[in-house]
């Protein structure tokens, strides 16, 4: 038993007590944590689907708290750390989780539009708006930065490859979503329009390279094989791309018709209904496929022995996403068949999010108090 154990054993009330001190909440806080609040804002915007429409405006609540938690810490690293910090940015893994930021944002901001209206009225907006440009902004030098890091400076191979490379790319096609909802509630035509068009753009910067990178995970995976178990959750990764995408092509089709007629361009808002409407379905389509490969995945995974790490929460965006792509293809195919089966499919995929959020929630809580979820990897050698 190293020095270490004999510590834990003897303090296993006390909180951190896996910890040589309790600042070392703060050295090892690395992005990964972010991805707790996608999970959790994402199940709190598909609740508002559902008769549970209170829960998830509790989880909001709680989501801007645990945001501006990590928040917090994340910047103490940098300030107090600041050389052990940056060396994310040479981790081939760890760095990609610098999307899950602007991720877990654009959930609260969403949360504003769909929570916030009914108490702060337009007041709820304006915060929107304003945490929708720092959220694009964000998003969109994820998407590009991370990237073009791992082009010059990160060490990769196809052999080594998971789905945490899309994490990065897909930021901005999760702040396009946010556009989507945001433009109709802007005050001004022109500002409509802008919104709008920004968001087809960070669709545009992120769809097409999640795809590709699809495609080479695809290969990677026939060849090599699956992953090693701590990695399991990856194999959900590529379905959050895919029905981010479709919601993001569904939601800006039934923005786009209004705001493109104020514009005098009234010709082309049936175009962009049909395209985000027939799209919307296509990419619904292919996310299935990934749902059901994924479960098939997770199954021989859990056969095998699955460790708990923070890569579990990679379980619950994709679903949730999924869920709400799900809820909206009922939406916008308003009828009784595809409709129905739609909201069905919707409610049974939220009450497995809610499952998921609930077993990984608790089992994070466990190993907080422990200490033993916070470790950076980018500076393990040091």
């Amino acid at each position: 038993m190293t020095f270490q154990d004999m510590r834990a054993s003897a303090h296993p009330r006390r909180p951190f007590h896996q910890l040589q001190h309790p600042r070392e909440v703060v050295r090892q806080f690395t992005p990964n944590w972010f991805a707790a609040t996608m999970g959790t804002g994402i199940l709190s915007i598909a609740l508002s689907a559902t008769p549970f429409h209170a829960l998830g405006a509790a989880l909001w609540m709680a989501n801007i708290c645990l945001f501006t938690l990590f928040a917090l810490l994340y910047a103490a690293r940098w300030l107090v750390y600041f050389d052990e910090a940056r060396r994310i940015f040479d981790h081939s893994v760890v760095s990609m989780f610098l999307g899950c930021i602007p991720m877990g944002l654009a959930t609260i901001l969403n949360g504003f539009l769909i929570y916030g209206t009914a108490h702060l009225g337009q007041t709820a907006v304006t915060i929107a708006q304003t945490l929708w440009w720092i959220d694009a902004g964000m998003a969109a030098a994820c998407g590009i930065a991370i990237p073009y890091m791992m082009f010059t400076r990160q060490s990769h191979s196809v052999e080594q490859m998971t789905a945490v490379w899309l994490l990065p790319m897909v930021a901005a096609e999760v702040a396009a979503v946010s556009g989507g909802m945001l433009a109709p509630h802007m005050a001004t035509a022109d500002m409509q329009m802008i919104v709008l068009s920004l968001s087809y753009v960070l669709w545009a910067l992120s769809v097409p390279i999640a795809m590709s990178v699809i495609v080479v995970l695809v290969l990677r995976l026939a060849i090599h094989k699956l992953p090693h178990a701590s990695m399991a959750s990856t194999s959900w990764l590529a379905l959050g791309p895919i029905g981010t995408g479709a919601l993001g092509l569904m939601t800006l089709g039934q923005a786009a018709p209004a705001i493109l007629q104020a514009q005098g361009l009234g010709h082309l808002g049936a175009t962009a209904a049909g395209i985000g409407a027939i799209g919307g379905l296509l990419m619904w389509g292919y996310g299935l496929w990934w749902f059901l490969m994924a479960a098939l995945i997770t199954q021989r995974y859990l056969r095998e022995g699955l460790p708990f790490n923070l890569g579990w929460w990679g379980y619950t965006f994709p679903i949730g996403v999924y869920a709400v792509a799900t809820y909206k293809l009922g939406a916008v195919f308003d009828v009784s068949v595809i409709g129905g089966a739609a909201n069905l499919m919707g409610s049974l995929l939220v009450g497995l999010l809610a499952v998921v959020w609930g077993v990984v929630c608790l089992r994070t809580i466990r190993g907080a108090w422990r200490g033993d979820l916070f470790f950076a990897p980018c500076i393990a050698r040091n």
